[in-house]
């Protein structure tokens, strides 16, 4: 391997690695600071990698947390900061069950007609922020923030029982959608079941990194994201760029919800996951907006919170996963940044280094310099 890629490939791997060991450093100290063991924690939630149930319950959630993570990833890469997720993926999905439990068609049907509900859902309520944003220079995150709350509201609303809910005791729910609807998963006896939308969610990250790195858009987005006056003298029309970057980051949030949705609840509730948007910010972050590596910090992100419940049973507050959550993102920050300037550093060093060889090339051959002078 050349050492120009193995110190691209160091760049990739150390901002990810630094921030983790940060992470559990701070999280020992603050175990320490509360007269708990600080290696405990992590050896009984490691423990529970053995488990085949905590296997199935990460992979799921996982799922979630990857597509809701690819869609901030979008708007990253636009250098828009999609804070909607959370409200994009929970109305999409209530929209997706009050359309499935009213409508019927074959599975071939049924299951497109959803998929299509849930994708157009998530990307109108992004596109409102992106208009917003296009046409009176509303900013993004107080656009989003704001919608957040709208979508909240709007879906305890439509879930009255005089629109379209319909109450289940102390519950309030959508009503069972149609069977037709349903993505059948992998039973795995006692385990449980993996979402078949699994497989879904691992084409849409494949489509991800095609679209970005492999189309004409994908390059727009990019160069639009670095520098937006730039892209426009290319003759990249930086508005329908943003507008176009909303649309489908609010698209592919629709989808989040879809997994526990069409495998496993067939309704929207009261316990409909919530949060996973806000989540999803950190995945991105320590998956640098790269398919490969959210998944590998979705599936982190994922275990801890399934793996924390042990922690309960040895005297430790569970808590602590998600302390080590919120350090993870301050310290993938940080630790990006540290490794943006060594490699800027390292970058401007090779090519000093360049430059001399070329000048002791051209000293040490007197045919070079002769053409120098002649020219």
């Amino acid at each position: 391997m050349k050492k120009f890629d193995k110190e691209r490939l160091l760049l990739a791997f150390a901002g990810p690695v630094m921030a983790l060991v940060a992470a559990m450093v701070l999280t020992s100290g603050v175990l320490l600071a509360s007269g708990k063991n600080p290696v405990e924690p992590y050896t009984l939630m490691l423990e529970q990698i053995g488990f085949s149930d905590i296997q199935v319950l990460t992979i799921n959630q996982a799922s979630m947390y990857y597509l809701a993570a690819l869609a901030v990833a979008v708007g990253f890469r636009m250098n828009l900061f999609n804070i909607g997720v959370d409200g994009q993926y929970r109305l999409a999905a209530f929209v997706t069950a009050v359309v499935g439990a009213h409508i019927a068609f074959p599975s071939f049907l049924q299951i497109p007609v959803l998929l299509a509900v849930a994708v157009l859902t998530g990307a109108a309520w992004a596109g409102i922020a992106g208009l917003l944003k296009t046409t009176r220079g509303v900013s993004e995150v107080v656009a989003t923030i704001m919608l957040n709350a709208i979508a909240s509201s709007l879906i305890a609303w439509l879930a009255l029982t005089d629109n379209f809910g319909v109450a289940l005791g102390n519950n309030q729910s959508t009503g069972e959608m149609a069977e037709s609807g349903w993505i059948p998963g992998i039973e795995l006896g006692a385990a449980g079941e993996i979402y078949g939308f699994v497989f879904v969610a691992a084409l849409v990250g494949f489509l991800y990194w095609g679209v970005i790195n492999r189309t004409r858009f994908g390059f727009d987005l990019r160069a639009t994201g670095a520098s937006e006056s730039a892209a426009a003298a290319s003759g990249v029309n930086a508005k329908r760029m943003i507008l176009t970057a909303m649309l489908v980051s609010g698209g592919v949030a629709g989808l989040a919800g879809m997994p526990i949705l069409l495998g496993a609840s067939h309704t929207f509730d009261l316990t409909f996951p919530a949060s996973i948007g806000f989540n999803a910010i950190g995945i991105a972050l320590l998956g640098r907006n790269h398919p490969i590596g959210i998944a590998f910090a979705a599936f982190l992100w994922a275990f801890l919170e399934k793996a924390s419940p042990a922690l309960d049973y040895a005297g430790y507050d569970k808590e602590i996963a998600v302390i080590m959550q919120g350090l993870i993102v301050l310290t993938t920050v940080v630790s990006y940044e540290i490794v943006r300037d060594w490699g800027m550093r390292r970058q401007q060093q090779r090519v000093g280094e360049e430059l001399a060889a070329a000048a002791r090339a051209a000293a040490s051959n007197p045919d070079s310099q002769k053409d120098v002078a002649a020219r």
